[in-house]
């Protein structure tokens, strides 16, 4: 029997939410005060350059625009790390940013410190590199995988994931033209819980072949019903209209969390057909767990 979804924007909806997956919650941004901070450093160069002869103009503006593109490249490489670790699987960042950030600040400040001697700019830019490195680490520098996935399974994955990424946002775009801000809410919403399932297929790329269907159809479904209702909402203020729409979203969310839940039960079921083949090969073989024994 065919069960409805509803959520608390539905029409009768609860309040709390109903069936529907819960709303991601807000996380704190990997990029922290650390990074904030050495956007700032570099204008104490920048403000003293204009206080030199010119000589030493171009060397302080050229260690600020050292520091800050060093800034720039770090700040880069630690969301590249954040999505790296939040993933079972993932691709090594295609360039080490952290590490040329620390590279960079080390020339900068080697530079600044020119007037001094070699061995002062050398020994400075040293400890600049040395504490970038210590205070922001490495880069990933290998792939992250599990066991039966390949570079290609992988590479198909994430085209599909991007693909699904780019309709979501087409959608947040469009229904801002609405002008109201529970509209976008409510697709922000939508669009946090459907990303479980993106992030799902992501940990374990194998599972794209029975969710492609989520990521391409029905969200390309949902992209052009947002813009014919935002459209149709501009000129008419159709209350029943925005209603279908509404209900829309909380059928499409709770398809895909239904999805979800069942490739998390799949992986549960063969983990579990594994581990009973395991138990009957060893009591074959004699040896059996100390607690069945």
């Amino acid at each position: 029997m065919a069960r409805r979804f509803g959520g608390k924007y539905s029409p009768g909806g609860p309040p709390d939410g109903g069936d529907r997956a819960p709303v991601q919650r807000h996380r704190v941004h990997p990029v922290g005060a650390r990074v904030n901070l050495l956007f700032v450093l570099p204008f104490i160069f920048a403000a003293r350059a204009f206080f030199q002869d010119p000589a030493g103009l171009a060397l302080n503006l050229g260690v600020f625009a050292l520091l800050m593109l060093a800034a720039w490249l770090t700040r880069e490489g630690v969301l590249a790390q954040h999505a790296y670790d939040s993933r079972e699987v993932a691709r090594r960042p295609a360039i080490p940013r952290k590490i040329f950030g620390s590279v960079l600040t080390g020339v900068a400040l080697g530079a600044a410190a020119l007037g001094g001697g070699l061995v002062a700019a050398l020994l400075l830019g040293g400890l600049g590199a040395a504490l970038h490195f210590g205070a922001f680490g490495p880069d990933p520098l290998r792939d992250k995988s599990i066991e039966g996935v390949d570079d290609f399974q992988t590479d198909r994955a994430a085209r599909a994931v991007a693909e699904a990424e780019s309709h979501l946002e087409e959608m947040r775009r469009t229904i801002r033209d609405s002008g109201e801000r529970a509209l976008v809410a409510r697709v922000e919403a939508f669009g946090a819980n459907v990303r479980a399932l993106f992030r799902a297929i992501e940990d374990d790329p194998r599972r794209l072949s029975t969710a492609r269907r989520y990521l391409g159809v029905y969200l390309q479904g949902a992209r052009d019903a947002t813009a014919k209702f935002t459209e149709l909402y501009a000129r008419t203020r159709d209350a029943d209209a925005r209603r279908d729409y509404e209900a829309l979203l909380d059928d499409l969310e709770g398809r895909f969390a239904l999805r979800r839940e069942r490739l998390l039960n799949d992986d549960r079921q063969a983990l579990e057909i594994e581990i009973d083949v395991l138990r009957e090969r060893l009591a074959r073989e004699g040896l059996r767990p100390e607690t069945e024994q």
